[in-house]
């Protein structure tokens, strides 16, 4: 089993993601989805937790070397950049998806100096919208992005296409792929079911209308 698919496996145990193809789930955005995913859960559970942890590390330490300091998105990827950062002995700062509206105002809290080499931090990647929003307030700081590390990610093309726009490597340690191909493999959805599933990730805007 690749790390990927033991993420995946992980994931699908303790429920933080949850396939439900005939019942969908109905996300803030409006779009109809047979696929709910809550990775705040895994901070419960430490053995899945440490396992992520071990795992952002290793890319973090492999693919991007370089890094002077982890920045994680607010909120869910907050403790996981506080995680990652210890781990790796790096100062960490999080993101805002806005800036304060009270106090100093701030977007960003912690210190990210200009020219700082920044890895950034999500739980949860869909479209990258709110991703890119957060890098946008960390390069205006003068601070130089070279990766994100996500704990999942839908494989959307609209992100995969905003993430090559800004120039920015997006690396996920498991995907929606891996994780619907390991449900089919171990019988927790039927082949049908996989078609529907593979069916949504195609065209999510308009499935189930």
């Amino acid at each position: 089993m690749t790390s990927q698919q033991l993420i995946a496996s992980r994931l699908l145990q303790i429920e933080a993601v949850k396939l439900n193809p005939t019942q969908p789930y109905t996300w803030a955005s409006g779009w109809k989805s047979p696929i709910y995913c809550d990775n705040r859960k895994v901070l419960s559970y430490p053995t899945d937790r440490d396992l992520i942890k071990s795992e952002m590390c290793s890319v973090v330490f492999q693919e991007f070397p370089d890094a002077d300091l982890v920045a994680g998105v607010a909120t869910a990827g907050i403790a996981w950049g506080a995680m990652l950062a210890d781990q790796l002995k790096l100062p960490m700062a999080y993101v805002r998806p806005k800036p304060k509206e009270h106090g100093l105002g701030n977007q960003i809290e912690g210190r990210i100096e200009p020219g700082q080499k920044v890895v950034v931090v999500e739980d949860l990647v869909s479209t990258g919208s709110s991703s890119l929003k957060a890098c946008e307030a960390i390069i205006a700081q003068g601070a130089e992005i070279i990766g994100m590390v996500c704990i999942f990610n839908y494989g959307f093309s609209v992100a995969a296409d905003a993430f090559e726009n800004a120039g920015i490597r997006l690396i996920s340690l498991t995907d929606y792929a891996t994780l619907t191909d390991l449900a089919l493999s171990n019988k927790l959805i039927q082949p049908e079911q996989g078609d529907l599933l593979r069916q949504w990730r195609s065209s999510p805007e308009t499935w189930g209308r």
